[in-house]
């Protein structure tokens, strides 16, 4: 997934959840989070940022805010893309390359079974799988979580892919982790653990958990290498 037209600013302040305050060129301008998580330990005083600029598009805001660097407690810099859109794009491009189902011979996307749609549906001639993409934002000393902030959604969708299993349908969930050099990664239960329990009992149940980190740039995002993944 590539980004265009990205401009590097400093982060001032966040005041909601959809705009950021930065400095670009000595002005501050005002952009679009595409991110509506906690994102604290991302979004710190003078961070330096990376803003994409609209094309032509009539909007609120002339910006995007997809990457962030954050400063390690070594010196060292991990630069994180933050765009909570692209987990489910990047995605795409890494199923219809052949991975995780190289013999997959239909994916569909955002697809309704029930109640309930689901980001990916994979057809390997009458096996059927049904897949459910996170983006994970989240490091500690080398180590990816999910969620950063508490979220019923996520774990509603597990219990779903756990009846589906249950009905004899392939289940997975895929963490798309935002960044490169991540260790493993680990259900947030500090943050939320009743997502954490949701997760364990899904593994029990048959529901495939898969973690991949990602190779980023300022202005893109590529799945890359399995991560193993700790519950």
């Amino acid at each position: 997934m590539n980004y265009k037209n990205i401009h590097k600013a400093t982060f001032i302040s966040r005041p909601n959840r959809f705009i950021a305050h930065c400095l670009l060129d000595g002005e501050t301008v005002v952009a679009h989070v595409k991110n509506t998580g906690r994102c604290r330990e991302l979004l710190v005083d003078n961070a330096t940022v990376y803003l994409e600029q609209s094309e032509g598009r009539i909007r609120k805001t002339k910006y995007d805010l997809i990457a962030v660097e954050k400063r390690l407690p070594d010196g060292s810099i991990l630069l994180i893309n933050m765009d909570s859109q692209a987990p489910n794009e990047v995605a795409a491009e890494f199923l219809k390359s052949g991975h995780l189902f190289p013999n997959a011979t239909r994916i569909r996307r955002e697809v309704t079974k029930g109640n309930s749609r689901f980001d990916f549906c994979i057809e390997e001639g009458s096996e059927i799988t049904y897949l459910e993409v996170k983006g994970c934002t989240l490091e500690n000393e080398g180590i990816a979580s999910f969620p950063d902030a508490p979220t019923e959604r996520g774990v509603k969708h597990i219990e779903e892919l756990i009846t589906l299993r249950s009905e004899g349908y392939g289940a997975a969930i895929l963490f798309v982790v935002q960044m490169k050099g991540i260790m493993e990664f680990r259900p947030n239960d500090i943050t939320h653990k009743v997502f954490g329990d949701a997760l364990r009992k899904a593994h029990a149940a048959g529901v495939k958990i898969y973690a991949y980190d990602s190779l980023i740039t300022p202005d893109s995002i590529t799945v890359d290498q399995p991560i193993e993944v700790k519950l």
